[in-house]
């Protein structure tokens, strides 16, 4: 999972639409969020948290209370104001956009009524084709990212130490043994009996009044499908305008002079990341095409092997070839005279000595048949091989245009980047524009595909309902298939554990070493954190000789707990290199920390700001001006490509305003509030343009 921007509306502290946060990834994989308490660190954490598994910290008050305190005081009785969270992130050549949101109105006794939250997720593939996936988003994200194993990525770091409490260490196993598959067996069990219960409760008919009861929702459904069809339209059309506006800058970017090299090198590019997804796309049709035409021939090994038996008894019988054909011996007998001469006639010994021959003599047809045959499967023979060669070509060719592609997009982000901090204003205000334009329609696209799956959704239930209605009646008819898949699954299980044992000890030696190391490096202290059987976390003290159990300061729980999430994440990203099912699969994991350095003295935040951008792929951390000192300031600096602070806008009459300074320059942390409504602030800190980053 690599995070790529969030964007809020309405969403606690944060009034409407926020400005997109984008995050830093690659060599420079670090992103800062400054902020005073009460600004919104800890919401934009829980913002996370809420999109992805609608949950929250402990620290996070009245999570009930999530809408915009000005924007549903502004809204007029009975207005839908809406309230939520877009992430979007990469996992595995594919990237997720997702969406939690409800909506909020007052009502005539000025009481708030919430609807329930949604949440909706569209996928682009590699090759740039865009579609809401079949499964569920939920199941998707535990997928990627298990909710259990949440809080260990996305966390408060003056919280941190509470994970590991001697009451919360039976979770801290339990959520540890997620990784390694052992509850994956456990669940598979626990999902097919509930299948089994389903199937068995839908055994019942529907009555005449539950018939005309589904008509009526029929009519409803026509209705709604219609509204929403006339809603696309109107996207599609505005679509279609943005599309023209945002050739017309790129046309205007290309006659200003100093940028016309960049501005065709960044059509050339875009053009180039068109032709190369369209690449991906035919290769995969092709490798479709491949498996559905010939994808069968690799399994007739068995039936080859088979035919070559049976051919090679029949020789060992001398039945093929033969030099005598039933044929020829049935003639003799006919004609009741032997090619001798020899008189044939049935009951003598010269008739029963020529009828014998009948059980030896081959019969022609089958002889034919066999050589034809023979031939046949001796060209299928070599079809397996042929088909494995081009698909391994087809997906050779598939990986250097996912890196092509990657080099490409980064390509285009340095060009961008370069006009967006252009000398000439105009033309930052041309780059600016366009990605507002972009921003735009990457909304619109959204909207456009929850109307979509809108209108899926609907059609379905529609035909749905019409089935119900012809039949009457729901039938039950998948009970002794689901039977069969609850014994088969048993029967893997008996299989797995074996497995399961080997596995969960090979982990645990694994990440204990893994954990040792971490802490070690941070920690001036002679004490080891052990994992035992339980993966129960523990300090040990061995300087006697005698291993003893460490009462840790809060310091040295802060720093443990760190050492143990890094530890975490170097085994996710070390086991999945593996191909197993039986855990996440990703090649990284981002790390969100709300205020990881509150709770340590000067040395501990010194080691611990050297630690973290070592810890994961991608780091955000959110910090208090008196958290982002100087030591902690110098030893992450060379890991930070993106910074935003969050303007707190205070509605006290004597508001004392507070300022943070970032490479040079001054940053609001506190302003008056223009109305009697507290609310935040996004502001994006203009980094520094390197050597590395110098105008072409």
């Amino acid at each position: 999972m690599k995070l790529i921007s969030l964007q809020a509306n309405n969403f606690r502290q944060f009034y409407g639409e926020t400005p997109v946060i984008s995050f830093a990834g690659g060599e420079k994989h670090t992103t800062i969020i400054h902020g005073n308490n009460g600004a919104g660190k800890t919401t934009l954490l829980n913002a996370f948290t809420w999109v992805l598994y609608e949950k929250f910290t402990p620290a996070f008050s009245s999570p009930h209370l999530l809408i915009n305190k000005k924007a549903i005081n502004e809204a007029e009785i009975g207005v839908n104001i809406e309230c939520s969270v877009m992430v979007v992130f990469d996992h595995n050549y594919f990237r997720y956009q997702v969406k939690r949101r409800f909506f909020v109105s007052r009502n005539a006794q000025n009481k708030l009524e919430n609807s329930q939250s949604t949440l909706t997720m569209m996928v682009t593939a590699d090759d740039g084709t865009t579609k809401y996936p079949h499964e569920k988003p939920e199941d998707i994200i535990e997928r990627i990212l298990p909710s259990s194993l949440h809080q260990y990525f996305f966390f408060d770091g003056e919280q941190i130490e509470q994970i590991f409490r001697s009451g919360e260490r039976k979770k801290i196993a339990e959520d540890t043994k997620e990784l390694i598959g052992v509850k994956f067996i456990e669940r598979a069990v626990i999902h097919l009996k509930n299948a089994k219960k389903t199937l068995q409760d839908e055994l019942s008919v529907l009555g005449d009044i539950e018939i005309k009861k589904t008509i009526r929702q029929k009519r409803d459904l026509e209705q709604e499908k219609e509204d929403k069809e006339e809603q696309n339209k109107l996207i599609i059309s505005r679509l279609g305008k943005l599309a023209e506006d945002k050739q017309n800058i790129s046309n205007q970017l290309l006659e200003m002079s100093g940028v016309k090299n960049l501005e065709t090198l960044r059509n050339k590019l875009l053009q180039d990341v068109k032709n190369y997804r369209s690449q991906l796309g035919n290769h995969r049709q092709k490798i479709k095409k491949i498996i559905s035409r010939q994808g069968y021939l690799i399994y007739l090994v068995g039936a080859i092997a088979q035919f070559h038996s049976i051919v090679d008894k029949l020789r060992e019988k001398g039945q093929l070839p033969s030099g005598i054909k039933k044929e020829f011996v049935n003639h003799l007998l006919e004609k009741n005279r032997c090619i001798c001469g020899t008189e044939l006639r049935e009951g003598n010994q010269p008739y029963e000595e020529v009828k014998q021959w009948m059980n030896k003599a081959g019969v022609a047809k089958m002889e034919e048949e066999a050589i034809r045959l023979d031939v046949q499967v001796k060209t299928i023979e070599s079809y397996p091989e042929n088909i494995y060669q081009e698909i391994d070509q087809y997906q050779y060719q598939i990986g250097e245009y996912r890196e092509k592609l990657s080099q490409i997009e980064n390509e285009i982000d340095k060009i961008n980047d370069q006009l967006r901090v252009y000398p000439d204003k105009n033309i930052q205000s041309a780059q600016k524009e366009l990605d507002n334009i972009e921003q735009h329609i990457r909304k619109l696209t959204l909207n456009q595909g929850e109307t979509n799956l809108q209108i899926e959704t609907i059609t379905e239930n529609i035909k749905n309902l019409e089935k119900t209605i012809k039949k009457q009646e729901i039938k039950a008819e998948k009970y002794q298939l689901t039977q069969k898949r609850i014994n088969a699954t048993e029967e893997s299980i008996k299989c797995l554990q074996e497995v399961k044992i080997r596995l969960e000890n090979q982990f645990r030696l694994a990440l204990e070493k893994r954990l040792q190391e971490i802490f070690s490096s941070i920690s001036f202290t002679p004490y080891q954190p052990q994992l035992n059987e339980n993966y129960e976390l523990n300090l040990i003290e061995n300087t006697s000789g005698i291993p003893l159990d460490v009462a840790a300061s809060t310091g040295e729980n802060q720093i443990l707990s760190l050492s143990f999430i890094g530890a975490i994440i170097d085994m996710v990203k070390k086991w999945s290199t593996e191909d197993s099912i039986l855990k996440p699969s990703a090649h990284q994991f981002p790390i969100i920390m709300d205020s990881p350095f509150g709770s340590l003295d000067e040395i501990y935040r010194t080691q611990v700001a050297k630690a973290i951008p070592q810890l994961a792929n991608q780091l955000v951390v959110l910090v208090t001006k008196t958290q982002w000192r100087m030591e902690v300031e110098r030893e992450m600096d060379n890991y930070i490509h993106r910074q935003y602070v969050l303007v707190y806008r205070s509605p006290k009459q004597d508001c004392q305003e507070d300022y943070i300074t970032l490479y040079g320059k001054e940053y609001p942390l506190v302003k008056k509030s223009d109305n009697q409504f507290e609310y935040t602030e996004i502001m994006e800190v203009s980094q520094p343009v390197t050597t590395s980053e110098e105008f072409w």
